[in-house]
């Protein structure tokens, strides 16, 4: 069984040397074979674009539009959706028709939290990637190129669903960029980029995949009849990220706490110079921890620990069902069988005579007698209550009562 399923469904046979060959390094090419082309259908379809636009009462920012690289005001295709339903940014068909069929490109945004296959599949694709993912779709009519070459600041993943469309690919200008780093702040350097070889020029046909890591530059221009594809893109944690985190040991270091002098001008390159070799010795004395290992494992688990706080704060755990959670409730019992809720990322915790479980900002404490239970919740298999490790009937009841409730268990 592939351990990374959603991401070998995108980069096929490349998936086992990916991770070291491909991530955050050079683009990957994954064309349909026979018989592929239809292979993202479950995913996404041409039909799926016009229920969203005309039956779903999408409202901004879930769908922007855009006409040679220029974003379209909201109001050119955004009216209020008649009575019982007045707000003013709602999706009007009649105007996107309009938009659309002068040659406006059209952007359905935030995907993985409005159409249910990819809310499932960027989960999962979340969990392969240990980054957190989105998903935005593209539809473009005929011979548009819809935005100028430019970069992007996360890594993209590019589903073609249908139509065809001309990628021109390009090496970075600035390798790596962060999210504050925008191609707008090399525009020349892109442009000038963009004139030259291309590293990848190819058609992309429906079941097509292509990879590309953030700061590549790219553009596509529309071929033939209307074309649709999805783009995800990964916000890729950094090393500048484990650095931001290590850093938090400047509110802990007294030496660098300190207020700088009355009076300092800052203007004066030699006069704050002294004090800048200050903070720099200090700061290294903060960070520096050879043979002290108790010091370099704190912090190392500093930074783990505030990594996966922030991972669940930009990922979605499988959303629950409130209606069908209230019934099992309702008739829990010893037969009743649950699971952990998938994408939790919820670790324990032993704190004297209580055991925490962690995911993200929830944090549930229960007795210290709920761990094996709780280890055996955290596997991941569904179990029947009545299975549950180290607790009574009743107090396996109580426990699981708990976890549905505060949405981290769910029915099976």
């Amino acid at each position: 069984m592939d351990e990374r399923p959603a991401l070998a469904r995108m980069v096929g046979d490349e998936a086992p040397q990916f991770a070291g060959e491909y991530w955050a390094t050079k683009p990957l090419l994954n064309e349909a074979g026979p018989g592929e082309q239809n292979r993202f259908d479950d995913l996404f379809t041409a039909a799926a674009v016009d229920e969203l636009v005309s039956e779903r009462g999408l409202r901004t920012p879930f769908m922007r539009m855009a006409t040679e690289g220029s974003v379209l005001p909201p109001k050119a295709f955004t009216a209020p959706g008649g009575f019982g339903a007045e707000v003013g940014d709602q999706v009007s068909s009649e105007k996107v028709l309009a938009e659309f069929a002068a040659g406006a490109t059209i952007v359905l945004q935030g995907l993985h939290r409005t159409w249910p296959a990819l809310v499932d599949f960027t989960r999962a694709l979340t969990d392969d990637l240990g980054h957190p993912a989105q998903v935005n779709a593209y539809i473009t009519p005929a011979s548009n190129r819809g935005f100028d070459p430019h970069y992007d600041v996360h890594d993209v993943f590019v589903l073609q669903i249908s139509g065809e469309k001309h990628w021109r690919i390009y090496e970075p200008v600035h390798v790596a960029p962060l999210r504050d780093q925008p191609w707008s702040d090399h525009r020349e350097a892109v442009a000038s980029r963009a004139s030259g070889v291309a590293y990848i020029d190819q058609v992309l046909r429906p079941g097509d995949a292509l990879y590309l890591p953030r700061g590549w530059i790219h553009s596509a221009e529309a071929l033939g009849g209307t074309t649709v594809h999805l783009t995800i893109g990964v916000a890729a944690y950094t090393r500048a990220d484990v650095a931001s985190t290590l850093l938090s040991v400047i509110g802990e270091t007294e030496a660098l706490r300190a207020s700088l002098p009355l009076g300092l001008d800052f203007g004066d390159a030699a006069e704050l110079r002294p004090i800048v070799e200050q903070v720099l010795g200090s700061l290294q004395a903060a960070l520096a921890v050879p043979g002290d290992r108790p010091a370099a494992e704190r912090q190392v688990d500093a930074v783990a620990a505030a990594l996966s706080r922030r991972l669940a704060a930009d990922t979605r755990p499988e959303p629950v069902s409130p209606l069908a959670t209230v019934e099992a409730l309702a008739t829990l019992g010893p037969d009743t069988v649950v699971r952990l809720r998938r994408s939790l990322r919820a670790r324990l915790e032993v704190a004297g005579e209580n055991v925490r479980i962690v995911a993200g900002p929830k944090m549930l404490s229960l007795p210290v007698e709920a761990k094996p239970a709780l280890e055996r919740l955290l596997t991941g298999e569904p179990v029947a209550v009545s299975d549950l490790p180290g607790l009574d009937a009743g107090s396996a009841i109580v426990v699981v009562r708990r976890l549905l409730r505060e949405g981290v268990a769910v029915p099976a």
